[in-house]
């Protein structure tokens, strides 16, 4: 199994007397061209015997150039690094983006790069890729000034999907507009939420629709509303699933959205049992009902909306036939 080394910085990167093999971007969402760029690096490293890497940063440069509007980013810190991580690198750098690092020039970053990691061998970029001080590297720069210095560029050709480009903000688009299996389409996996099952006022339970409540509290927020989803844990397969993800306007018009999921599956999650929930099918959008008879219909409605969707596309592990 590999175990990916990890970095809080170049300056701190102590790496065997290995060629290197450097992918480079901000690699919001780990999507399917991002995974292009990377497994160059992965495939190159494989083989002539060396290493395969990444170095990323933290936090958005938005953040900092934007702070009155950052990107909403696709992934949450920690399960940003636990994806990349989940690609077989063999190490992971992780650079601060503060207003030091942020004048650093193109030509200064390129010999940082090299000064930090003298045994690098080839760098990985995707073909749209700008670095240095107030962007003013581009892919044209990278190559001249890593020539100096004996270092290869490989720059990987944006991936279409359906006639467009697959992009980090094309994605975030989707994802408040709702089309999620598009999404999960350019991701090249489930969206997930990740969070611990925390009590709530078990109103489901009453009208004979029991929900686990969960703790999560996204940079994007996805579309309001109903969808179909598969449950995991450390101590559970795949269970499939109905959430509702949303304000609540019929039963309390809450200022920060819930996310909600109804198993359709036996199972003994409860509280306090950390989960990941796979959004795989937008349902419908989030509704106010006149009424708790109203709302346990439409549920009613949307868990077999729910089963249709797995006959057809079962979960991992499922009949098709339930």
């Amino acid at each position: 199994m590999n175990t990916t080394l990890q970095f809080d910085s170049l300056e701190h990167a102590v790496l065997p007397a290995r060629s290197l093999h450097l992918a480079i971007g901000m690699f919001d969402g780990v999507h399917l061209g991002h995974r292009a760029v990377i497994e160059s690096a992965l495939r190159s490293a494989r083989s002539s015997g060396g290493l395969a890497g990444v170095l990323t940063f933290w936090p958005h440069p938005s953040v900092l150039f934007r702070p009155e509007q950052p990107a909403r980013l696709i992934l949450g810190h920690d399960l940003k690094l636990r994806e990349l991580g989940s690609l077989g690198l063999d190490f992971l750098i992780e650079q601060k983006f503060t207003a030091k690092f942020s004048q650093t020039t193109a030509a200064e970053f390129v010999q940082h790069l090299r000064h930090c990691l003298p045994h690098l061998a080839a760098v990985y970029v995707g073909e749209n890729w700008r670095f240095g001080r107030g962007r003013e590297g581009d892919v044209a720069m990278l190559v001249t000034e890593a020539r100096k210095i004996s270092l290869s560029v490989f720059s990987a050709p944006r991936i279409n999907h359906n006639g467009a480009p697959i992009s980090s903000s094309r994605i975030r688009d989707l994802l408040e507009r709702g089309p999620i299996e598009e999404v999960n389409a350019l991701l090249g996996y489930p969206y997930c939420a990740e969070g611990v099952v925390q009590h709530g006022r078990e109103l489901g339970r009453t009208i004979g629709f029991p929900t686990l409540n969960l703790a999560w509290e996204p940079d994007l927020k996805p579309r309001f509303g109903v969808y179909a989803v598969t449950v995991s844990s450390a101590r559970s397969a795949q269970i499939r699933g109905v959430a509702n993800y949303g304000l609540r306007p019929t039963v309390e018009q809450t200022q920060h959205p819930l996310l909600e999921v109804h198993l359709l599956d036996d199972s003994a999650l409860t509280y306090g049992d950390e989960i990941s929930v796979q959004w795989l099918h937008f349902l419908r959008p989030e509704a106010k009902f006149s009424d708790l008879d109203e709302l346990r219909g439409q549920i009613t409605k949307d868990r077999q909306s729910a089963l249709d969707f797995f006959a057809k596309s079962p979960a991992p592990g499922k009949p098709n036939n339930a």
